[in-house]
């Protein structure tokens, strides 16, 4: 069974909704199906993805409890986490996943739900192939056991992260009991200079705001920086909402968005996609509509960005130094900075752009897909990745691995001497056989540069796809716009 992109029946919204109303409130007050007792919100999941980390603990509660999945048809699984990314492997080849990935493969079978295994075409990260497929759609609600389940807030959508017991309350339910967050909104003005992506602006924003700005809230980005973004680049926004501290992060879908979902293979065909345009082109924000928070960001300030410390808040233009950890005036702040510098191996006042780097990684949900490597491929054309760098590529998914291949990109990244490899979460997540030697230092398309995220002791500096692949050709962290210019 195709899922509809109506699943209203199931959903009521709250008739005692009135006054102006954000982008947020229209699709959540479209989901509650009651307020419970402890001020909660049940509310309807229109669209469940799984991955394999979280969902074995959940199939095993609904065996004990001897219940089935409720709606099936509503839920898609896909291999991401624990896979390995070398070409042709299969799900033995990881030793450390077989078991997970096992249990994956029978639990989705035994309920009657799609599978995108290793060896299906579609096949991606979670926050990859749940858009791309059309599973994901403007307006719905989507929830899956990953905390970056915020991705698809680019085309419109609620998604939540949700932990293991959720995702067995999901499977039974189709529900959710959620306290419901609260409204913000991040306005971003301005057009981006040359060499600046929206890698760039989150990651500015993040260093502006702090880590702990949007916590427990719905942030809207809106603004026209945002409203000239390609869809793609608007799931990279909403992606890092997560390291905003936000529940959910989500842009207004317009035509540039409903271009993007058509024709994809879960989307409404016809006459239904035209009834569903229609439907979606009421998710906008009143224009006299309340925020608890809300904030502007300046693109035009905004340079090449590149992390320094092991939190996203530690994060400044590639053409600064490293911060002096006595410039913040919070002591919680100037103690957690000395800590990063420390781990880091970086000193005060050294400049960012010349810190040599040993590994170069291109992927992860927040930059693998098509637009991230084209524009990774543009700087590596015709040159060299820097001796003693260890330089890899990993496409989101088999979908977008398939795209560059078409377009030629595997080749421009082979011949530069990048390792070009198969489908997953690779080196964002260091579960799998990608890692960061202890010391070792990454700079990294992905999302979080914490202590041993990459492996054990291993140094991550978060930037742009272009950026990267900068580094990578140089040997050290550079400013990309120096590359575009040469």
């Amino acid at each position: 069974m195709t899922p509809d992109h109506k699943t209203s029946e199931h959903k009521t919204a709250d008739p005692s909704v009135t006054g102006p109303r954000s982008l947020f409130d229209r699709i959540w007050d479209a989901h509650v199906v009651k307020r419970l007792e402890d001020d909660r919100d049940l509310v309807f999941v229109d669209r469940h993805v799984l991955q394999e980390t979280t969902s074995a603990q959940a199939f095993e509660g609904l065996a004990r409890a001897g219940r089935r999945v409720m709606h099936p048809e509503l839920t898609v699984a896909t291999q991401d986490h624990i896979v390995s990314t070398l070409p042709g492997r299969d799900e033995g080849t990881n030793p450390g996943g077989t078991e997970l990935l096992g249990l994956m493969r029978a639990n989705t079978a035994a309920h009657g739900i799609r599978h995108f295994g290793v060896d299906d075409r579609r096949q991606g990260i979670v926050h990859v192939m749940a858009h791309e497929t059309g599973f994901a759609l403007p307006g719905c609600l989507l929830t899956c056991g990953d905390s970056h389940t915020s991705t698809v807030g680019g085309l419109g959508a609620i998604g939540l992260g949700v932990g293991t017991s959720e995702v067995e309350h999901v499977l039974a339910t189709q529900t959710l009991a959620i306290t419901r967050p609260r409204n913000m909104r991040v306005t971003f003005d301005g057009a981006l200079g040359r060499g600046i992506s929206a890698k760039d602006i989150i990651l500015h924003m993040i260093g502006q705001l702090g880590v702990a700005a949007g916590r427990g809230c719905a942030v809207e980005y809106a603004g026209p920086a945002i409203r000239a973004l390609p869809i793609e680049a608007r799931l990279t926004i909403c992606n890092m909402s997560i390291e905003f501290g936000a529940r959910l992060g989500l842009i207004a879908p317009d035509d540039a968005t409903f271009a993007y979902v058509r024709g994809r293979e879960f989307t409404p065909t016809g006459a239904a996609f035209d009834r569903a345009v229609a439907e979606w082109r009421d998710l906008v924000t009143d224009p006299d509509a309340r925020f608890d928070r809300d904030f502007t960001i300046d693109c035009r300030q905004v340079a090449p960005q590149v992390t320094w410390g092991t939190s996203p808040q530690d994060v400044a233009g590639v053409d600064v130094a490293v911060p002096d950890p006595a410039q913040f005036a919070d002591h919680r702040r100037r103690d957690l900075a000395a800590a990063a510098l420390s781990y880091m191996g970086l000193e005060p006042g050294t400049p960012l752009e010349g810190i040599p780097i040993d590994v170069a990684f291109i992927g992860s949900c927040t930059n693998g897909r098509l637009s991230d490597l084209e524009a990774a491929a543009a700087v590596a054309r015709g040159k060299r990745v820097a001796p003693n760098v260890r330089a890899l590529v990993v496409p989101g998914s088999m979908s977008v691995k398939r795209e560059a291949e078409a377009l030629g990109l595997h080749r421009i990244f082979e011949n530069a001497g990048f390792e070009w490899r198969d489908a997953g979460c690779s080196m964002c997540v260091s579960i799998n056989e990608d890692v960061v030697a202890p010391g070792a230092r990454c700079i990294a398309t992905s999302n979080r540069n914490f202590e041993n995220r990459q492996g054990l002791r291993s140094r991550t500096h978060l930037a742009s796809p272009a950026m990267v692949a900068a580094a990578a050709i140089a040997g050290r962290i550079t400013d990309v716009r120096k590359e575009m210019t040469a």
